[in-house]
């Protein structure tokens, strides 16, 4: 996803005559249409907040720290079966909905949750590179990116993001993104120390750094997109050497003190109106498949956002690598902290 902003919170209860109790939204920066949280307080006097966090792994910190008050989540899927298996998401029955026929199977990926009893399937994308093409000229993918500070002066970045990061040195080595075998996860982090030194920060910062000039380009979500329908010299490629997709799911806490008003906005984004509406906004593709002929014609025809079978090919997601992850917070390391 997502794209990423600050953390805020968005108060929706003003001028709720007979308000029917609250809702507490823990969600991806800059990862929900705000009319979609206006017309769910319009319709059921519910009040909404909404909190942000950067990575599924702040928001993971932040619950198992205890975090009290927050109902739902959008987990990444590989998070979303970690948070089951933690004991921290509610079955929530969501997939007996008359609606539930509304999401195409091919989403329904949460190993832990495979029918969906527990999350609804929200919204997916691709992750990229968004370049300056005035400052870089054309790229097709991760050797060109790497190479834009030696050919261009310009600055790039990477994601703040250990599991994306190791995944370009999976790439770029023919490996998979969720490899447990430590040859593979070691090689593939030799990759990116191999190219760190192009790299100025890691970091989620990339649209207001990519606006401002300060770099040329960066490592991000397609969602991205929003922030740049006005300036046409910002591109966004999905690399040619193959690049990973994401998909978060809409998941009620176990500890969720509002089950109900929970159960009541999974119901409501079932809706394809609702669900096309946060899409125009967000620029993301969404499992809803009727949603996707009522989203607008740029959305629906952008081949970076519906992407097509040949692309699809070449695009991995995040599986729950069980122990393994040890082996990456330990490359992550090594990468962070290299010189």
């Amino acid at each position: 996803m997502k794209a990423v902003g600050i953390a805020s919170v968005l108060a929706l209860a003003a001028g709720m005559a007979q308000a029917e109790g609250s809702l507490a939204l823990y969600n991806w920066g800059d990862y929900i249409n705000p009319d979609v949280l206006t017309k769910f307080t319009e319709e059921t006097g519910i009040a909404v907040t909404l909190d942000t966090y950067s990575s599924n792994e702040e928001m993971l910190a932040k619950i198992q720290a205890g975090a009290t008050g927050y109902d739902i989540v959008f987990p990444s899927v590989h998070m979303n079966d970690i948070m089951i298996k933690l004991g921290l998401l509610e079955k929530t029955g969501i997939n007996s909905h008359p609606d539930f026929k509304n999401i195409n199977p091919a989403f329904l990926r949460a190993k832990e949750d495979p029918a969906s009893e527990y999350c609804l399937p929200y919204a997916w994308g691709t992750v990229g590179i968004f370049y300056n093409e005035a400052v870089t000229g054309p790229i097709t993918g991760w050797a060109d990116f790497f190479a834009i500070p030696e050919k261009t002066g310009g600055k790039i970045t990477l994601l703040d993001d250990m599991r994306e990061v190791i995944a370009i040195g999976h790439i770029m080595n023919g490996t998979s993104v969720n490899s447990t075998d430590p040859a593979a996860v070691q090689a593939a982090t030799d990759y990116v120390l191999a190219h760190k030194g192009a790299v100025s920060a890691f970091t989620y910062e990339v649209p207001p750094m990519l606006t401002s000039g300060d770099i040329a380009a960066g490592h991000f979500f397609v969602g991205g997109n929003v922030f740049f329908t006005e300036t046409p010299n910002i591109k966004y490629v999905i690399p040619a050497e193959g690049g990973t997709m994401y998909q978060e799911n809409i998941c009620m806490l176990a500890s969720a003190p509002n089950k109900e008003n929970a159960r009541k906005f999974m119901e409501f984004y079932l809706r394809p109106e609702i669900a096309a509406l946060n899409v125009a906004q967000q620029f993301n593709g969404t499992p809803n498949t009727p949603a996707n002929d009522l989203t607008p014609e740029a959305i629906k025809s952008n081949p970076n956002i519906n992407v097509g079978a040949d692309t699809m090919a070449r695009l991995q997601i995040f599986e729950d690598i069980g122990a393994a992850l040890k082996l990456y917070d330990r490359a992550w390391n090594t990468i962070r902290t290299a010189q």
